[in-house]
């Protein structure tokens, strides 16, 4: 097929990826604009960009696409579709009817469950057994459109956000190949009304511990939050990052120590900071931690 890819991070590289490689001509690729990054804050493309730049393919990155000009500009590109996966834009109704056959997009969710901005997080952290892929036909509305395909995965209790992301992100990237490649015989299933749940966007402030919250909650929010935005607590005016931990049996008042290597008393039961990190520090486990940042039985976090 004639199409164009409209993706922006590390999630979206495969599926560009394998589009490419199953032979479909990609006659652009639409990315978010170059950003400041790092120390320097020298600009830098987005992971797609990059990707469309090794595999010679154009790559457009308006910073809106409610414009005449480029709502004409995409049109007269005569696709059959576009793929979208992560792009960051919203696509106006220009856009999504310019394609012959309309805009596909592949979302990391077993929709209608966590439509949204951060799924893969959200499943971790709720607590659910499984997730996977859903490739939708676009609508106006924020995942709403009709499914074409899904493919699931289990959530086990040692899933964390960047292992879950890579893995969906792989998978993704079959299914949307295998789905251009079955089209014709695919048959649009609208969402249920039953069951829909928003991710909404991961908010910074949220990665300060709350050890109000059961041992269970922190366990997942550590694992849904690993590696971004990363989960933390405060302790000696430290900022110290928890890279892992695991429910232990333990009570006391919430944030108080109970043991070393750290072991601190939640809203219900204990959790055990497995794997921690000091501000500028190497991450550790939680003895060699606890060798050079002692937390003694009784310190309140």
């Amino acid at each position: 097929m004639r199409l164009a890819f409209m993706g922006t991070p590390d999630f979206a590289v495969g599926a560009l990826d394998a589009l490419a490689k199953a032979g479909h001509e990609i006659v652009v690729v639409y990315t978010q604009p170059p950003r400041p990054a790092g120390r320097g804050q020298r600009e830098q493309r987005s992971p797609v960009h990059e990707k469309a730049v090794a595999l010679g393919i154009q790559a457009r990155h308006p910073t809106s696409l409610k414009s005449p000009d480029e709502q004409a500009a995409f049109a007269g590109l005569a696709l059959d579709i576009a793929v979208v996966a992560a792009y960051g834009l919203i696509l106006p109704k220009a856009i999504l009817e310019a394609p012959r056959r309309g805009c596909l997009n592949i979302h990391a969710s077993l929709l209608p469950r966590w439509r949204g901005a951060a799924p893969i997080q959200r499943a971790i952290e709720a607590g659910d057994v499984a997730t996977g892929v859903t490739i939708m036909q676009m609508d106006a509305g924020l995942d709403t459109g009709a499914m074409l395909l899904k493919a699931q995965i289990p959530i086990g209790p040692d899933t964390t956000g960047g292992k879950l992301h890579d893995e969906l992100a792989a998978i993704g990237a079959k299914a949307i190949v295998d789905a251009l490649d079955r089209l014709d015989d695919l048959h649009p299933q609208a969402q249920p009304e039953a069951g829909v749940t928003y991710a909404k966007k991961l908010d910074k402030a949220e990665a300060k511990l709350d050890w109000s919250l059961s041992a269970d909650e922190l366990d997942r929010r550590i694992r849904a939050f690993d590696p971004f935005p990363g989960t933390w607590f405060e302790a000696k005016g430290e900022r110290i990052k928890v890279l892992a931990g695991k429910k232990v049996e333990g009570k006391g008042a919430p944030g108080t120590v109970l043991a070393s290597p750290p072991v601190v008393a939640c809203g219900d039961g204990a959790l055990a900071l497995t794997r921690l990190q000091r501000a500028g520090g190497k991450p550790m486990d939680a003895a060699a931690f606890a060798n050079g940042f002692d937390l003694p039985p009784g310190t309140v976090l």
